[in-house]
């Protein structure tokens, strides 16, 4: 497994991480407690060293599984969580004071400390963003006090979806030690604005959403169908299945077997193209999805000419809309 620089962290992390939405057991159903834990430590087994969590991810459930495998590996794992916003809506809305009110921040910190069961938590980043946040005091106040107390080492951001202007003003503001942004294929623009401004700033990037939540695997067609209660029947509603399977088919077709063997592949090693990027973070609930994305860490990048003609694949959208 190959590895980065965290931004001004300065530690080194695995640059596939380890995303933990999915084995949360809720949004996203079919996730077993049991398989969940074989493929956390079978990805650390093989080198990662990097979990991305959140209090919201089942209640909790995602932060306790987590912490269990955590506590049961004796190499250093370096494990980020999420304070989700006050008003559990997502993407930001505002005022401040109902997203991330001080007495929110110091009990989500305090909640996910127990749910992993750490004394301190290695990165602990709010779960959604506006630049204007930066005007409420008793954010920062509140962040750098956990971190004096010894809660909480480092402090990040998730960035709202698709919309990586939204921070940067964060990122210039020496506040904030990463940011995590969807960044893919479809949606590259990361990389126009965000990605430079973390360069300078030396801010680590962590990268989510690198298979657009399923629709650059390839196995979505106009029949899929996803269990009840499963958050991609709206991610991927009305015609958006028949027009994935579209797009990934075309890029399939042009693009899949001249630097990567697979599509899954493709997507990876587009992210890791980008030298900003620190790690990476799919969502890998079953041993093979862990071993097939972590063989993609093996130092190779996709050369200009392929990430030019990627470009051509961009897919200005939200899902959300």
């Amino acid at each position: 497994m190959k590895r980065r620089r965290l931004g001004r962290t300065g530690v080194s992390v695995s640059e596939i991480g380890y995303g933990a939405w999915g084995i949360g057991g809720s949004q996203w159903m079919g996730a077993q407690d049991e398989e969940s834990l074989r493929a956390l430590h079978r990805a650390m087994d093989l080198g990662l060293n990097f979990i991305d969590t959140a209090l919201a991810y089942g209640d909790g459930h995602s932060e306790r599984l987590v912490g269990r495998v955590f506590r049961e590996r004796k190499e250093e794992i370096y494990v980020a969580t999420k304070v989700p916003p006050g008003n559990w809506e997502w993407p930001a809305a505002r005022p401040a004071s109902e997203v991330f009110p001080a007495a929110h921040l110091r009990q989500s910190c305090e909640t996910s400390l127990r749910n992993l069961g750490v004394e301190r938590i290695d990165l602990l980043q709010l779960h959604v963003w506006l630049d204007e946040y930066l005007e409420a005091d008793w954010i920062r106040d509140t962040l750098l006090a956990l971190q004096r107390e010894g809660k909480v080492r480092w402090l990040g951001l998730s960035v709202n979806d698709h919309a990586p202007a939204t921070a940067l003003e964060a990122v210039a503001s020496g506040l904030f030690d990463t940011v995590q942004v969807i960044y893919n294929i479809y949606d590259p623009t990361p990389a126009g604005e965000l990605f430079p401004a973390c360069r300078k700033h030396d801010v680590g990037v962590i990268v989510r959403v690198p298979f657009d939540e399923g629709g650059l695997l390839g196995t979505i067609t106009a029949d899929t169908a996803f269990p009840q209660g499963d958050f991609r029947n709206v991610y991927f509603k009305g015609d958006r299945k028949q027009e994935v399977h579209a797009r990934t088919r075309a890029l399939g077709e042009e693009l899949r077997g001249q630097e990567a063997k697979t599509l899954p592949e493709l997507a990876l090693r587009f992210c890791l193209s980008d030298d900003a990027v620190s790690t990476v973070i799919p969502g890998m609930r079953r041993l093979s999805s862990v071993e097939s994305n972590i063989g993609v860490s093996d130092g190779r990048t996709l050369s200009g000419a392929m990430r030019d003609r990627l470009r051509g694949h961009a897919w200005p959208r939200n899902f959300y809309d």
